[in-house]
């Protein structure tokens, strides 16, 4: 279960250590209504290269113009949002909604609607598909009541809710496939084409019809400055008011109003794709050879930065593994398994996006170093096409974030046979069989321990390795916006409290 967060706040220069609590916050009212003309604006590096739900998007963007049916509360619990009451049982979960709420293009929501998402985040090529395979089929009860039946006890489904896997969009824009390009939700802004700049801006202004209380700013516009450099000059020049930033850049704060905060958000691992029948890592020893020959310590020392990790899950959360012990960096082990895999030739590309190449490369010119008969050549793409194709299959192997918040979500979105991150298509009947057990037991006593043996099955079979848990940094002028904080999902990068903040005149 998530803990409340401790947050490290301060003027530049700031700390980079003890920054490793995981958490979430509580969703505060503004303390004024919104201004008219109070605009937002708000950089994350890039834009989505499809706004259809359950397409890959940073949680930034997303929360812009979507909701979802229930948010983190308080606690850390899902709490209600577009859903006012939800039942949870063995085979089904039953979700009562809010009654007057509109999309931006004047399409009412209603059960009508949340099954149409539904369907189409589970039944298309989506990066969040896996996790809802669970549901098997969609009643709408009545106009403001849709039942989810499942195919088994899925007690982590309200906190799947939570996340980036179910935003809610238009069932029209669905459609006619214009949402794919034109994001319509729930949210107090609907994006404005007329006042967008292709490639630069996106400008999304007051929805007059928002069903609920008016946020502190009226519009959001987004922008997409990826240099690092760059971002920083133009928050100091008035230019922006909230961003992503780097530790490295921190030096151009100093004596401006820019202010800094740091939280928990990234938690990133190499991924081996190509492990089918004759991939190029179907042996299991290759696969703990490169990961026994990748030393995340010596990349944590290079970035100044982040945290080393044996496994997904933190302790104290579902899922961990006290005896996982990882794959510690010893290159005369991993000459032995590589050795014990056959030694093959291995000479393939993996793709990188501007935020991890230096990381990506790293690695493999650490395993290259160990294992000498591996070359991984590395290139570098725009972070959009990045996003759409790391994962896809057509990379033998890959690294990026993934932020699931459950076992279930982690085992479903990239390990199960039929997960959208798992192209192979291959599930070992060891890991199945310990899935299987572990989504049998529900949310009863033994859950816990049969999860955290899905967990360790996954780290023996070496599928994934790596683990490296990482700060998001955002940046802001503290002329401009106030109530800045992290993001209420816990461990999601590039994403801001936009309901909380604030216009500071």
């Amino acid at each position: 279960m998530p803990r409340k967060s401790v947050l490290l706040r301060a003027v530049v220069p700031i700390a980079a250590a003890a920054l490793f609590l995981a958490g979430c916050t509580a969703t505060a009212e503004p303390e004024e209504p919104a201004a008219a003309d109070a605009t937002l604006r708000v950089n994350f590096g890039q834009f989505p290269e499809n706004w259809s739900p359950g397409q890959e998007m940073e949680g930034g963007p997303l929360r812009i113009p979507y909701e979802t049916l229930l948010v983190p509360g308080d606690d850390g619990a899902p709490a209600p949002y577009l859903a006012t009451e939800w039942e949870l049982t063995a085979d089904s979960l039953t979700l009562t909604l809010r009654d007057d709420v509109v999309f931006h293009d004047g399409e009412p929501f209603n059960a009508e609607a949340v099954k149409a998402n539904v369907e189409l985040v589970r039944d298309s090529a989506t990066a969040y598909s896996g996790p809802l395979q669970v549901v098997e089929s969609v009643d709408v009860v009545d106009e403001f009541t849709v039942r989810l039946n499942l195919t088994g006890p899925t007690p982590s489904l309200p906190t799947t809710l939570t996340s980036r896997v179910l935003p809610i969009g238009s069932p029209a824009a669905i459609a006619d496939g214009s949402i794919a390009q034109a994001p319509v939700g729930t949210s107090p802004w609907a994006f404005d084409e007329s006042s967008s700049i292709l490639g630069t801006k996106l400008s999304f202004l007051a929805f007059d019809e928002y069903w609920g209380d008016k946020p502190g700013f009226a519009n959001v516009e987004l922008f997409t400055i990826d240099d690092p450099e760059a971002v920083a000059a133009a928050l100091v020049s008035g230019e922006i008011d909230v961003a992503d930033s780097e530790i490295r850049v921190f030096s151009r704060f100093e004596g401006s109003s820019i202010e800094t905060l740091q939280y928990p958000a990234i938690r990133n691992n190499l991924f081996f794709f190509d492990r089918g029948p004759g991939g190029v890592f179907e042996s299991v020893e290759v696969r703990q050879a490169m990961c026994t020959a990748i030393d995340v310590e010596q990349w944590v020392e290079i970035d100044g930065e982040g945290q080393a990790a044996t496994q997904h899950f933190a302790e104290g959360e579902l899922g961990f593994n006290s005896a996982i012990e990882g794959y510690p960096t010893d290159a005369a082990r991993a000459q032995e398994l590589f050795t014990a895999g056959g030694s093959p030739n291995v000479s393939v590309e993996m793709v990188a996006a501007p935020y991890n190449a230096r990381q990506i490369t790293v690695y493999m010119e650490q395993i290259t170093a160990a294992l000498g008969s591996v070359a991984v050549t590395v290139t570098e793409l725009p972070p959009p096409e990045y996003n759409s194709t790391w994962n896809s299959g057509r990379f033998p192997l890959g690294l990026s974030s993934n932020e699931e918040q459950t076992p279930f979500e982690w085992y479903s979105s990239w390990f199960a046979g039929d997960a959208p991150g798992n192209p192979s298509g291959v599930e070992s009947s060891e890991l199945k069989a310990a899935a299987d057990a572990a989504i049998a037991a529900g949310d009863s006593d033994a859950a816990e321990a049969l999860w955290g043996e899905v967990t360790k099955v996954i780290a023996d079979e070496a599928l994934t390795c790596a683990h490296l848990r990482g700060v998001e940094i955002l940046a802001w002028n503290g002329d401009t916006v106030a109530g800045v904080d992290a993001p209420r999902e816990p461990w999601e990068p590039k994403s801001v409290n936009f309901r909380d903040l604030t216009p500071v005149s």
